[in-house]
């Protein structure tokens, strides 16, 4: 469903010069899958993420959605895809319904077929508190179950999720793993992107964990379990980053002398 082979990503900066968002990134998440980005800010996950949605292009590498690439392909890599991130707004003047449904023209849904779409949905996902309320009013958690609904409206097959539980209370940020794991059932790829190690850890059948642009380790949790001989997630995660910090000081040092 999503392949990712090479990918690397070049930003000009006026103080450094070129800098490094991604750097030789790969990896393949399949249907039913939770395929789970982890990394501490700035690992470069939202790059990767925005690659994949064809709102930034890769420097080198190459990638595919659903069989489409995401460069020479990209208008049919959008009917692929729903998107839903912590920062995903809603519009103040717009009911929820109202909000969902045009997400559904703007994809060219017919008429019968959006309305009996969003009917299951707001069913599903326990949405009928905010059928006809203004985004205005909403809660954090109301705002994030419609950006879960818009994402959905279309039935795609590969859904990411960026970041998706930041600001979130503890009940409602539970409901939306609740939902993610629901959609695997149904069989949908999902790239879920945290830096959050209890979600990961309860969340992906898959993981890769990323660190300066790079993927220090990718595998389910068990197979990085054994192989790094240690159980805890976080301990795990933190050993590889400061191996890899160290090792970048160390040739920094190098370079200089």
């Amino acid at each position: 469903m999503i392949e990712a082979r090479g990918l690397t990503k070049y930003y000009s900066d006026p103080r450094y010069g070129r800098r490094a968002a991604l750097e030789d990134v790969c990896f393949h998440a399949r249907a039913g899958q939770v395929y789970g980005l982890l990394g501490p800010n700035g690992a470069g996950k939202t790059t990767t993420l925005r690659i994949l949605s064809t709102l930034v292009r890769p420097t080198a590498g190459s990638a595919a959605v659903a069989g489409y690439d995401v460069v020479s392909q990209a208008a049919q890599v959008r009917r692929q895809i729903g998107f839903v991130s912590a920062n995903t707004a809603v519009y103040d003047r717009m009911t929820g319904w109202e909000m969902v449904q045009y997400f559904g023209r703007l994809h060219g849904m017919p008429g019968p077929e959006l309305t009996d779409r969003m009917e299951r949905l707001f069913q599903r996902l326990k949405m009928n508190d905010v059928r006809e309320l203004l985004g205005a009013k909403m809660s954090s958690g109301m705002k994030q179950k419609v950006s879960v609904a818009r994402a959905m409206i279309h039935d795609p097959p590969v859904l990411i999720f960026d970041e998706a539980t930041a600001g979130l209370d503890v009940l409602v940020a539970r409901a939306l793993l609740g939902t993610v794991a629901e959609l695997r059932g149904l069989g949908k790829c999902i790239l879920f992107s945290t830096h959050v190690m209890r979600e990961a850890e309860k969340l992906c059948d898959r993981l890769a964990i990323l660190h300066c642009g790079r993927v220090l380790a990718e595998g389910t949790l068990e197979e990085l379990r054994r192989q790094y001989d240690e159980q805890d997630l976080e301990e795990l995660f933190f050993r590889l980053i400061s191996r890899h910090d160290a090792a970048c000081a160390e040739e920094e040092l190098e370079v200089r002398s």
